[in-house]
């Protein structure tokens, strides 16, 4: 296959091929031929099959557990893209894996998001492409273009059918304020905050509500869960204030097992979520999946002739 500049080569690694498939079948284009094998000592290895050189080479891999694995993974298909003499590289990464450390809040400790974005750079990306950022500041961390594009206006179409004019959103700690407000914006409905202490890296708990959810549906926004710590604790706090109903939703769905055990005995009457990580785990009806391929693909194709992305991040 012949490289051409004004061709889009689209490449997927393996943490996400299903969502990676679905962004090429959005674009009526097929994914690219390449060979990402382990050594037997466990080091990766890369090699495209297709000829890159002048090409427009996106490259689909969300750094999602394993994310070591995932990472060293993206990063060697940088410089494999880059040696092979692509005219750019793009880094499609739905979730951005080390973002919660995106400060140091504690004596001697990293700051990996700033880390994992030197790394990206350094093996040769060209731009970045990413959705719903642990911290938009994050963005600020790169010398390259960083697109962050929003969950919210695909899982805001679902959530209209679960709610009414005196719905409430709420935000499940001080971190989701923001990202919870705009969703209130938009859907034009209440507003209302949980005070939130971490106990542990696996337990929460909340302790304070701010607003008023009586005998209301409430809307709890995060942008991500792995535990449900904090959705459950938020739930709980919730229904014991009187709301009617909780749901919540989040647009990386990170949960293992005992995460999903402790979503289905809650309260929460359904988790909506995005297909950004693949969802390895089986938590019956309680969760239900939005793809952001069609968005993703609209993105992709906006960067690769040179329009416009404005309208993509509301």
């Amino acid at each position: 296959m012949d490289g051409n500049a004004r061709d889009i080569r689209l490449y997927a690694g393996n943490s996400n091929p299903a969502l990676a498939e679905a962004i090429a079948r959005s674009l009526g284009q097929e994914l690219g031929h390449v060979s990402v094998e382990r050594f037997p000592d466990g080091e990766i290895f890369v090699q495209y099959k297709d000829i890159l050189r002048n090409a427009d080479a996106f490259l689909i891999q969300p750094t999602c557990s394993p994310t070591n694995e995932n990472l060293m993974e993206l990063l060697i298909m940088i410089d494999a893209a880059r040696r092979a003499s692509a005219a750019r590289v793009t880094a499609v990464i739905p979730f951005y894996g080390y973002a919660r450390q995106d400060r140091k809040d504690k004596p001697r400790v990293p700051i990996t998001a700033k880390l994992v974005a030197n790394l990206l750079t350094c093996a040769g990306a060209d731009r970045i492409l990413a959705m719903d950022l642990h911290c938009a500041q994050i963005q600020g961390f790169f010398d390259i273009p960083v697109d962050h594009l929003h969950a919210a206006p695909v899982l805001m179409e679902y959530l209209k059918s679960k709610m009414d004019d005196e719905s409430v959103v709420v935000s499940p700690d001080s971190g989701s304020v923001k990202m919870a407000q705009s969703y209130a914006d938009k859907l034009g409905c209440g507003f209302a905050v949980v005070a939130k202490r971490r106990v542990d890296a696996s337990h929460v708990a909340s302790s304070h509500l701010v607003g008023d959810v009586k005998g209301k549906t409430c809307v709890i926004v995060d942008d991500m869960t792995s535990t449900a710590g904090t959705l459950c604790a938020a739930a709980e706090l919730l229904k014991k204030e009187g709301a009617a109903k909780v749901y919540a939703t989040v647009s990386h769905f990170l949960a293992n097992e005992k995460a999903a055990e402790k979503l289905g005995n809650s309260c929460i009457e359904e988790l909506v979520t995005t297909d950004t990580v693949p969802n390895k785990i089986n938590c019956g009806a309680k969760v239900h999946v939005i793809s952001v391929a069609p968005l993703l693909a609209e993105a992709i194709k906006r960067i690769h002739s040179g329009d416009s992305l404005s309208s993509l991040f509301a």
